[in-house]
């Protein structure tokens, strides 16, 4: 396959052998003739090429000829670019002398050369040597000059994704049974069941799950949907993060499984859910007993989807006969096949083709993939000898494939051989990895892919027709639900690895591969998984990588989430230096917080990826990079400088400054770089200079804001920038926040009309602290076909809103801080039906909002898409009169007054999901009144409503009105004394459905009655709570118990909150900070019990430890500060337990004698001080008899008198995250653990130890190579 990279790569090389500045260069340096020598033999051996492409298929020394060959082709294209780039730099010096004074200040009187020393030299020998050898070779290997036997169409017309083709060929059957499947009511113990789909890779599983998916029965059925690609790599908290922000619609971070899993538990209480696991490769029972917790909660009939390969967990789970995708029958196939090679059902106009497809469709025995594939490369060919060509192909009859499927090696093999080199590079990306096209297309850029003499197009355009290429093809696949998004399938990805070879690797996760001392030289691209912590010791085979360049740390999907990961920084000021031919470096997400000067010298670097690090300003030495094209800072919020002399780099053809709030000033003369795609404008300083030079640009990124419209002085200045000639995706335009007498509404008005995009592009469009008194009319123009999404912010002078209910797509609207808005009504709406499509939308800080009104005269309705609709701090509104939100589901009000919340809920009545905080004048009344229209509320969250008492009047009321109610929390209501008015003595049959309660900083809180069906209970820091009423019995269903703070409940409430048997459902139990409280003793026939708490009970004296082995299913305890409990019978622990904090208790925990810790135990914590008297602990070793090997993390808290750790943690040999906090006498750390630590945490201790961990210290040796280290001093 080495042909393919070859055939490219010498297209470069002779292209800069024929350039006119390479050759000036040369002939100073006394090579010429030498590159002249390079030239002719390459000549003669890409006449070769050919006949050694067909023969390396099957000729294992011919092979080895071609991948010597293109090592020597990557070198002599180094030498070249050496020279090339020299070159620059000269013409760069010369035009300088032209430049005006202002600009030529900033720019260095001397930059880097590149003198050929002897080193360089021996190198273009060595080169000069081996190409004679490889020429020399070519007779003995029979190789001839050969030309190809047909001229592939180069004009073909380039399909779009398959997916956009109706229905789906022969699974019709399948997705009947499953469906009845989804829909049935199965017998199952627990509240979900599984509904497994097994088959080989491309059999097409996730496409018939994403069928079943999107059906309509089926979203009409579950009430929440979840989607999750799972992989190789079974990540619980992931998996869980995921599914998580899927059914809430958040995107919370959590500190550990447990938490998220407690929050997704509360979001999938009482509702049938539907999940779907695609592509699961785990066969390890754990992994799914550490990830279904949560599914528990759902109502019954949920059901939960896996696709996968393998049986042996469906087997674990009782599932003997999970439903196995079959290939498709032969007519299928036939089908599926023309309808992507003819665009038709059959061949009944193609007769003469027939015969050869059927040939075609038997060798693809069945498999959707690879006869998509085939029927895609066959789509624009209707000669009948293609088809025998294609049905005839060597590649049917090889074994050397592995488990490569031989119909995907075809399609790939009809590939031009620039397109082949693009779809080889692919394989840097790991399975399942999400990719935009844009960003892809700048990574094949700065590779040299996609530069062809021969035609005037841009690299980007001839980037976007190969990218369209390979995904008529099937090699990409669109992301169901976002179009901008796309994915290789698995067998996809092999093929990209295959055909590859050995001139690239992946390391991913889990991959521990022996490089040898060799093999790591041959890379020239390379790329890393993106991991929480990225060790030095994944990057030592990059250490003799020295011809590397490329280094990715992936996904490198820019506008992926705000996730932070850790590098070691002995990567950054080590290694990358050392590999001086990189061309292409991305280093996004990464928490790096310099860029080391010595990136400068990178001189080949075609583009630098510091997406969303913690870079506070970018090197002045980054603008010796000559050949940099791309520089992407996005999302960079600590960055506050650019280099001055942005001019050098003019080759800049992409800068992505988008999301760096922090940054107020454009690099002088960046204007002069005309081939420079810009996303971002700030005008500042100069304004005639900062708006008017950028009027020679002719491109823009797709995403651009453009921020300080108010420094420019007149509308024809904006004009410049062209704006209507743009076809922006996304646009933001900001004006200052500062509202004085500088501000000219008329001239904001202008500037704004100015800026209009063009229409039939835009989707996402901004407008921040404008200062017109009303807006252009472009804003909210029927025109703009594809807007989605609008956001108005702060714009204080306007008194009316713009005209945008006639934005036919539009489905996101936030109007946000117009201070001088009073009326909202039909000037918003328009003429005809409204907001159409809107989904979302959003009022706040509207202080003299007073009046919102839909007019009745509109023919269609208004908002009948409307899903979720927030008011938030708008005092003033009180009169609403709006038609039926028959769509609302979520509402949430904020600093509103109870008129609004009444207003709005009689004209919502299947909102499922209320918010509301700080409303004034909600007392018992309004809200009684406002309660009877709640009968489909599901989760109810009261927060800051300080005149409520009593939510209901009594238990038979609220049974009657919350027929729904399944989750309810109260925070920060002050006067609240109960949920209900009347103390009944009935057995709490109110609110049946309530599973989930959580009532927190409610201080007048007196009692409360809590329901039969409850899981989930909180009650937090309620200082007047002095009894809880309970069903008889306890709460047989409660599965998570948590009480904080309430200084007046009795201790017998915890008996009385508890079921009486031991067979109940009880989990998770949390108990902090409740004096009253002597013993714990009732929570030991709770064998259930997998996470357990108990924090800060100054009055428990004792703990039930002997029968800790017991608790099977205990995976977390912490007991913490309890000042009066005894240590004493601590010794064995239960037999899963996972995570441990202990210590604060009347003895110190060195005095704890010998431990049988499980090798479960992986995070401890260990916290010093008692109720007694300080611990005595001074050394760690005094500690090892609490320290099990089986450790990865270990915390040290509190340890007074401790003064060193370089002793009694050398067997810790597991360990990989250490933090110590307040240990005021600490003087060293374990050297010999510190180099394999991911991450080291110092808090609160010496000065002394500061200076040893900073860069200068006598530890940074050994601490470089950890990904995080954090010191936090004391203040």
């Amino acid at each position: 396959m080495a042909e393919i990279v070859l055939s490219a790569l010498l297209t470069v090389v002779f292209e800069k052998l024929s350039s006119t500045a390479v050759n000036k260069i040369a002939r100073s340096k006394k090579i010429h003739s030498e590159l002249k020598k390079w030239e002719s033999s390459l000549s003669m051996i890409q006449a070769l090429l050919m006949d050694a492409s067909q023969k390396e298929v099957t000729d294992e020394v011919v092979k080895r000829w071609l991948n010597s060959l293109e090592h020597l082709a990557y070198d002599i294209d180094d030498v070249l670019d050496t020279l090339a780039t020299e070159a620059m730099h000269h013409e760069f010096v010369n035009e300088s002398e032209a430049l005006t004074n202002k600009v030529r200040k900033l720019i260095p009187s001397c930059c880097t050369s590149f003198p050929f020393n002897t080193r360089m030299i021996s190198k273009l020998d060595n080169i000069t040597t081996k190409l004679q050898e490889l020429v020399a070779q070519k007779n003995d290997l029979g190789l001839s000059v050969k030309t190809e036997q047909f001229i592939r169409n180069k004009n073909r017309s380039y399909q779009t994704s398959v997916g956009n083709l109706k229905g789906i060929v022969g699974r019709e059957g399948d997705k009947k049974v499953l469906l009845d499947k989804l829909l049935g009511d199965d017998q199952c113990n627990e509240n979900f069941s599984i509904v497994p789909i097994v088959g080989m890779g491309g059999m097409g599983k996730t496409t018939l799950a994403r069928l079943l998916y999107d059906d309509k029965k089926v979203k009409d059925h579950f009430e929440l949907k979840a989607w999750v690609c799972v992989s190789e790599d079974f990540d619980s908290f992931k998996i869980s993060e995921e599914i998580f922000q899927s059914v809430s619609g958040e995107s919370k971070k959590f500190k550990n499984l447990n938490l998220l899993q407690e929050a997704l538990r509360d979001q999938l209480v009482g509702k049938r859910f539907l999940l779907v696991l695609d592509d699961v490769w785990s066969d390890k029972i754990e992994d799914w007993e550490t990830l279904v917790g949560p599914f528990y909660a759902g109502a019954p009939g949920s059901k939960i989807i896996i696709t996968t390969r393998k049986k042996e967990l469906l087997r674990q789970l009782g599932h003997d006969h999970p439903y196995d995708l079959r290939k498709l029958s032969h007519n299928d196939a036939l089908a599926l096949f023309a309808q992507h090679a003819l665009g038709e059902a059959n061949f009944d106009s193609h007769l003469t083709l027939r015969e050869h497809g059927e040939g075609i469709v038997k060798k693809c025995d069945g498999l959707p993939l690879a006869l998509r594939a085939l029927g895609c490369l066959l789509r624009t060919k209707i000669d009948e000898e293609e088809w025998k060509e294609v049905l005839n192909d060597e590649i049917w009859r090889l074994q050397d494939g592995g488990d490569i499927v031989p119909a995907l090696r075809l399609s790939y093999q009809e590939l031009s051989a620039c397109v082949k080199q693009l779809f080889a590079y692919c394989s840097l990306l790991p399975k399942d990895c999400v990719f935009e096209k844009e960003d892809l297309i700048l990574l094949w850029m700065a590779e040299g892919f996609l530069r062809q003499s021969n035609t005037s197009k841009s690299m980007e355009r001839l980037g976007e027709e190969y990218f369209e290429e390979l995904l008529s093809r099937s090699f990409f696949q669109a992301v169901p639900g976002d179009e901008s998004l796309f994915v290789m399938h698995d067998l996809i990805n092999d093929l990209a690895t295959y055909v590859a070879g050995d001139f690239f690797a992946r390391l991913d996760i889990d991959m521990e591969k022996d490089f040898g001392k060799d093999a790591p030289k041959q890379y020239r691209h390379m790329s890393v998984i993106r991991e929480r912590y990225i060790s030095y010791k994944k990057f030592k085979a990059f250490e003799r990588a020295k011809s590397l360049r490329t280094l990715l740390v992936v996904p490198v999907l820019v506008r992926d989430s705000s996730d932070y990961f850790f590098l070691s920084s002995k990567v950054m000021v080590d290694l990358i230096p050392e590999l001086p031919y990189l061309r292409v470096l991305c280093l996004s997400h990464l928490q790096i917080d310099e860029v080391p000067e010595s990136v400068g010298k990178l001189k080949h670097l075609r583009y630098l990826n510091l997406s969303r690090t913690e870079i506070t300003h970018l090197p002045e030495d980054v603008c010796n990079l000559f050949n940099l094209q791309t520089l992407i800072v996005f999302g960079c919020s600590k960055l506050t400088k650019l280099p001055d002399s942005f001019l050098k780099l003019k080759n800049l053809r992409h800068f992505d400054i988008r999301g760096t709030s922090l940054l107020k000033k454009m690099p002088l003369g960046i204007g002069e770089l005309k081939n420079l795609h810009l996303s971002k404008i700030i005008i500042g300083g100069d304004s005639n200079f900062a708006i008017t030079g950028l009027k020679n640009l002719k491109n823009f990124h797709r995403k651009v804001s453009i921020h300080g419209l108010d420094k420019v002085q007149n509308a024809p200045q904006a004009q410049e920038l062209n704006f209507s000639q743009k076809g922006f995706s996304a646009l933001m335009v900001e004006w200052s926040d500062v509202f004085d007498g500088s501000r000219n509404e008329t001239l904001e008005k202008e500037v704004l009309d100015a800026l209009k995009p063009r229409n039939e592009y835009l989707k996402d469009l901004d407008v921040v602290s404008y200062g017109g008194i009303d807006f252009p009319n472009w804003i909210g123009d029927p025109s703009f076909l594809w807007l989605t999404s609008v956001s108005i912010t702060s714009c204080k002078k306007c008194l009316n809103l713009p005209s945008l209910g006639q934005l036919s797509s539009l489905k996101k609207l936030l109007i946000k801080d117009l201070d001088k808005v009073k009326v909202v009504g039909p000037q918003l709406l328009g003429t005809g039906p409204a907001f159409p499509s809107l989904e979302f939308l959003s009022f706040e800080g509207m202080p003299l909002w007073e009046e919102w009104s839909s007019s009745s005269d509109v023919i269609g309705g208004v908002f009948p898409c409307l899903q979720e609709l927030t008011l938030d701090n708008c005092p003033n509104l009180a009169k609403v009169s709006l038609e039926a939100l028959r769509s609302l589901r979520i509402l949430k009000i904020k600093n509103c007054g109870g008129s609004v919340l009444r207003s709005l809920i009689r004209v919502a009545p299947s909102v499922t999901k209320l918010n509301i905080d700080g409303i004034s004048g909600l007392t018992d009344g309004v809200w009684r009144d406002v309660m009877g229209s709640l009968r489909a509320v599901e989760e109810v969250k009261i927060e800051k409503c300080h005149e409520i008492k009593y939510l209901w009047e009594s238990e038979a009321e609220a049974s009657k009105v919350f027929v729904n109610l399944r989750k309810l929390k109260l925070r920060i209501c002050e006067e609240l004394v109960s949920l209900g008015e009347k103390e009944e003595e009935n057995d709490n049959s109110g609110c049946n459905h309530l599973t989930s309660l959580k009532i927190v900083s409610c201080k007048n809180l007196e009692r409360f009655s809590c329901p039969d069906n409850i899981e989930s209970l909180t009650i937090d820091t309620c200082d007047s709570i002095k009894c809880v009423s309970f069903p008889t019995g306890g709460c047989q269903k409660l599965k998570s118990l948590m009480i904080v703070f309430c200084n007046q409940l009795s201790e017998k409430e915890l008996e009385k909150v508890l079921p009486i048997t031991s067979t109940s459902m009880l989990e998770s139990v949390g108990i902090s900070l409740w004096p009253n409280l002597k013993s714990v003793n009732e929570l030991t026939k709770f064998i259930r019990l997998t996470d357990l708490l108990i924090i800060n009970c100054p009055s428990i004296e004792s703990f039930p430890a002997d029968v800790l082995p017991t608790f099977t299913s205990l995976k977390r305890l912490i007991i913490m500060g309890c000042e009066n409990m005894d240590v004493a019978s601590f010794g064995l622990w239960p037999p899963n337990l996972g995570f441990l904090q202990i210590g604060g208790l009347k003895k110190p925990i060195s005095q704890c004698g010998t431990q049988t810790f499980p090798t479960s135990l992986v995070d401890l914590t260990l916290l010093g001080g008692t109720g007694e008297e300080d611990d005595v602990i001074i050394s760690a070793s005094q500690l090892s008899h609490m320290l099990p090997s089986s450790l990865t993390n270990l915390n040290l808290w509190e340890f007074k008198k401790l003064e060193s750790v370089s002793k009694g943690l050398q067997h810790l040999t597991s360990l990989q995250h250490l933090h110590i906090s307040n240990c005021p006498k600490m003087k060293d750390l374990p050297e010999t653990l510190l180099p394999s630590l991911l991450s080291l945490e110092i808090w609160e201790c010496p000065d002394e130890m500061k200076e040893k961990t900073s860069r200068r210290g006598s530890y940074w040796p050994l601490i470089s190579y950890i990904p995080r280290v954090t010191y936090a001093d004391e203040s």
